[in-house]
């Protein structure tokens, strides 16, 4: 859909992407709201997974990434995806920054999961999807939470419901926020609510001075 907002009071959307996370925006300026058809890619598109909003002076971006799955059966489209899916999120920075927040499908680097030597050929943490998102911070974006706290252990945003993994914190970080190098004036933090439950994943939450 498309619509388009006026500023006179406070309002707040709500958008749902695929994956049920759920973004609450507080909107005190002019906003609009489209679903983009991801490069015209219709392997891509068929699948639903991205939201963008336009505001003034950046767009946000919600994203489910594709998982690679049992086996790693999906792992050679979660590639093709990585790629269409920077150059799609690079043509909207070339108009104004972005920030970009979802699940990400992804645990960057060793610090991200509890059990890294034993996960790494598994969906999420195969040597190239750690590729595809450090292609995402070579082009200049940001992982704002890794930004603030480049050392933090235990930081983790999904737990399998299997083992009693939340309760033991054997956990992966998956869910990010990702801004435009642009924007890194305007982060003030960027925070993980682990405390909050009734998912295998918890809320973050970005917190920006715009």
């Amino acid at each position: 859909f498309i619509a388009r907002v006026n500023q006179s009071q406070p309002l707040f959307i709500t958008l749902v992407d695929q994956s049920q996370s759920l973004f609450i925006l507080r909107v005190d300026q002019s906003l609009f709201v489209f679903l983009p058809w991801l490069l015209g890619v219709e392997e891509h598109d068929n699948e639903g997974r991205v939201i963008t909003a336009e505001f003034s002076k950046y767009f946000l971006v919600t994203v489910y990434v594709p998982n690679s799955g049992r086996g790693l059966v999906r792992l050679d489209y979660r590639k093709t995806w990585d790629v269409d899916f920077l150059a799609y999120i690079k043509g909207l920075e070339s108009k104004k920054p972005v920030i970009l927040c979802g699940d990400l499908n992804v645990a960057h680097q060793e610090i991200d999961l509890k059990n890294f030597k034993t996960n790494k050929k598994s969906a999420g943490f195969t040597a190239e999807e750690r590729q595809g998102f450090g292609n995402v911070l070579a082009e200049g974006f940001i992982d704002s939470y890794r930004h603030l706290y480049p050392d933090t252990c235990h930081a983790y945003t999904f737990w399998t419901y299997l083992g009693h993994c939340r309760a033991k914190n054997v956990g992966w970080r998956l869910d990010y926020f990702v801004l435009s190098k642009a924007l890194l004036p305007n982060l003030c933090d960027s925070k993980i609510r682990c405390k909050a439950l009734g998912s295998d994943h918890c809320p973050i939450t970005l917190l920006m001075a715009m």
